[in-house]
């Protein structure tokens, strides 16, 4: 597939009814691509410059999430291409494989069941609908290592200059461990992120980065 066929642009900047699901399964099709390498980003400055505009990218791993006295293990899967992404999240105790996909603001639920709900409010709507969230909105980003960057934002840094925690949009989120991805370059392999009523875990077993940037 070309680097073209892996783009979901719209001409009119439209999303029509359908589009999500489309979406979902062109960024599936692309995970077959070979990882390429992301430039140099020891530097803080240059990190963010370089991962916030990062459209193409996929991570994958192990997902733990509590609210009061319940809660789950499973598998998260992430990709993102612009605007557009699809998370699928793998779990027991009946919730199955739940998949959640966007474009913009434009968010759909398919459950285990198969049945698609559009979400007004998708962080508000999963927690009324499981007992839990996870945060959408922002966790492409701090995946990465970085914070929101339409959102403000205090952020703490280790000995080496690598972000190790941040609070953003009522969460705070601690980075535990990096490993090496994307030829070399230090990226998050274990954070936790904490609101008022949820604890999320998740620890990244694999990255792909698709897009390549100039050094």
């Amino acid at each position: 597939m070309s680097a073209s066929a892996c783009s979901l642009k719209r001409p009119d900047g439209r999303l029509r009814r359908g589009a999500i699901v489309v979406s979902a399964l062109l960024i599936a099709s692309c995970a077959t691509q070979k990882s390429v390498d992301l430039p140099d980003i020891s530097e803080w400055d240059r990190r963010t410059a370089v991962l916030s505009q990062l459209d193409e990218f996929e991570f994958s791993g192990r997902i733990g999430v509590t609210t009061g006295d319940d809660g789950f293990n499973g598998r998260l899967r992430w990709y993102q291409d612009e605007d557009a992404f699809s998370a699928t999240v793998g779990g027991p105790l009946g919730i199955g494989t739940v998949r959640i996909a966007g474009d913009g603001p434009e968010v759909e639920l398919t459950d285990k069941d198969g049945v698609t709900t559009r979400l007004s409010d998708v962080e508000t709507d999963l927690y009324y609908r499981y007992g839990w969230t996870i945060p959408v909105e922002s966790l492409r980003y701090w995946a990465l290592g970085i914070p929101d960057p339409r959102v403000p934002a205090a952020t703490e840094f280790g000995e080496m200059g690598e972000l190790i925690s941040l609070e953003q949009r009522g969460w705070v989120v601690s980075i535990g461990r990096y490993r090496e991805a994307g030829g070399g370059q230090q990226m998050p392999s274990r954070l936790t992120a904490t609101n008022e009523s949820t604890r999320l875990r998740l620890v990244i077993d694999r990255w792909i980065f698709r897009e390549q940037i100039s050094p």
